[in-house]
């Protein structure tokens, strides 16, 4: 009788065991749990670049507060299309990031046949940081001003060289906007990369140049170029003296925004964990001024809000991008 009952005893255990197996885990369970190994930044530019540098920051911030390392995978190619490729067909855990760019707002209208939509395929996790590109001539052109330089264009038209990083590149579409909106007439002359650009606008062989502002600093300070405005809405903290173009050119603005996404079906509970945190990084004082050291101002948001930035920035520079009939090359 005994052993019948212990029989029945045990049989009544692993059923109530196999059972509480099979009860759902509370959401906060997997927030709480995560992350539990390493987490992969991918980054569509080289190593040392202005992304690049920027990832490794709030990737360390977040290693020191989650307590796993944020490895930093750069993945260069297509315009940061290979990179942004690689994450949308990454599992949905949370451990595959994206560090995404202006450049991903505007890939959807100068590239055909792109394998992924991105408001479609990428999560907002996190806003990062907005900074300004800036205007800069070869310090011989005759103008001093973006005023003398819209009169000078428009008295020479298709005579003032407008270097950019590439093809559809976010340098590249800054200038077509500043051209549609000042109505003048400028030629774009397209080079691999923004050193070879800014090499050449050194040189005299080009004259104008819409770059990141982070970029140019050091050739503003020594005088090896001019710049005659920056392009966000309001002054840069960190040159207070040159003016915005749209003091001149009303309604004018071009930001480079920096943030994190994931693959669309990431939980929202990972979403959320990983945006606190990144939230909280954008409000300490130290990480606030090493970013302002690098020309940007820190932009913390929800991740519907930035969200809400992702589609307008995507509809803003895909109309640009049509208007002025940009294709990749």
């Amino acid at each position: 009788m005994k052993i019948l009952q212990n029989k029945m005893l045990r049989r009544q255990f692993l059923h109530l065991a196999a059972g509480a197996a099979m009860l759902p885990v509370p959401r906060f369970a997997f927030a709480q749990a995560y992350p539990a190994r390493p987490v992969h930044i991918v980054v569509g530019f080289g190593p040392g670049t202005g992304l690049d540098i920027y990832a490794r920051l709030i990737g360390q911030w977040l290693s020191d507060r989650l307590g796993v390392s944020f490895v930093i995978d750069n993945k260069p190619g297509a315009g940061t299309n290979l990179a942004t490729e690689s994450v949308v067909n990454a599992p949905p855990d949370g451990y595959t990031l994206l560090m995404a760019s202006t450049a991903a707002f505007t890939n959807a209208a100068v590239y055909d046949n792109l394998r992924f939509n991105f408001i479609r395929d990428i999560a907002p996790v996190a806003s990062l940081t907005s900074s300004a590109f800036v205007m800069i001539v070869n310090p011989a052109f005759p103008a001093r001003t973006v005023p003398e330089l819209i009169a000078y264009a428009k008295q020479h038209p298709g005579k003032i060289n407008m270097a950019s990083g590439g093809t559809g590149t976010v340098t590249h579409v800054a200038g077509e906007l500043f051209k549609a909106m000042a109505g003048v007439d400028m030629l774009h002359v397209p080079y691999r990369n923004d050193g070879a650009a800014i090499t050449d606008l050194i040189a005299g062989r080009v004259e104008a140049y819409f770059i990141a502002l982070a970029g140019a600093a050091e050739f503003i300070k020594t005088g090896k170029v001019r710049a005659l405005a920056v392009t966000t809405s309001e002054r840069s903290a960190a040159f207070p003296d040159i003016p915005t173009v749209a003091e001149f050119v009303p309604g004018y603005e071009a930001s480079l925004r920096n943030g994190l996404g994931a693959p669309r079906a990431t939980s929202a509970d990972i979403i959320t964990k990983l945006n606190t945190e990144v939230n909280a990084g954008l409000s300490d004082p130290k990480l606030k001024a090493q970013f302002a050291d690098l020309g940007s101002v820190t932009v913390p948001m929800t991740p519907a809000e930035y969200g809400k930035i992702i589609v307008e920035e995507t509809e803003k520079w895909g109309k640009v991008i049509r208007a002025a009939g940009i294709k990749a090359e």
